[in-house]
């Protein structure tokens, strides 16, 4: 599925990432887990590039359009899987069977009610959450998201980690929820200043190992 051999990443002549080795199979759900600028958001950009068409991404910075609703956005999904003249038709006016398909993956988000409300309008765990739904309705096997529920209260986060272990068969989350990474995830990764230093089954981790190294 992913596949990195000592793996070296830069940015602006900065070494983020050292000598990664790492296989991820298809099916796994894991965890990047690391202080801020440990190299999480880089190590899911590396992974990103090696199968870019195959891929639902969450960024960190959500890539929204603010101007378009919350529609439009999440329709952004599927604009490689329909010609262009179907998707500036849906532009101008929203075709009844994309919105049925757009609805209904905002009630699984509930923001339903936000439909065709402008983004820039939309708080920030909103915001997140169109981001979310958008790379749901991009479909596929395969998710990376960078931390994905960062703006979300915990009863949000828990539905959203659910929805997503259970939408896409292999997912790779950065986190900074421990207690989400360790009760969703199958398998911890741990980075810090750039090196692997954690690579091992969820289910062999307690919430202290992670603390000891990581905290919150």
């Amino acid at each position: 599925m992913f596949n990195l051999q000592s793996a070296n990443a830069s940015y602006k002549d900065e070494i983020v990432l050292t000598d990664i080795t790492l296989h991820i199979p298809a099916g796994q759900k894991l965890a990047l887990v690391g202080h801020s600028g440990s190299g999480k958001s880089t190590l899911i950009k590396l992974l990103y590039e090696q199968r870019p068409k195959d891929i639902a991404l969450v960024p960190q910075d959500y890539g929204l359009v603010a101007s378009l609703s919350v529609y439009h956005n999440v329709y952004m999904g599927q604009l490689g899987r329909q010609s262009v003249g179907y998707n500036l038709l849906n532009l101008i006016k929203p075709l009844k069977k994309p919105v049925a398909e757009v609805e209904q993956i905002l009630q699984e988000m509930q923001l339903s009610d936000k439909l065709f409300e402008p983004v820039a309008q939309l708080s920030g765990g909103q915001q997140q959450r169109t981001s979310i739904a958008r790379a749901i309705m991009q479909g596929g096997d395969i998710l990376l998201a960078d931390e994905p529920v960062s703006s979300l209260d915990e009863q949000q986060s828990k539905l959203v980690m659910s929805l997503l272990c259970r939408l896409f068969d292999t997912v790779v989350l950065a986190m900074h929820d421990i207690d989400l990474a360790l009760a969703y995830c199958d398998r911890i990764i741990g980075l810090d200043h750039g090196r692997i230093t954690i690579d091992e089954a969820a289910k062999n981790l307690k919430r202290e190992d992670l603390l000891e190294l990581y905290g919150e």
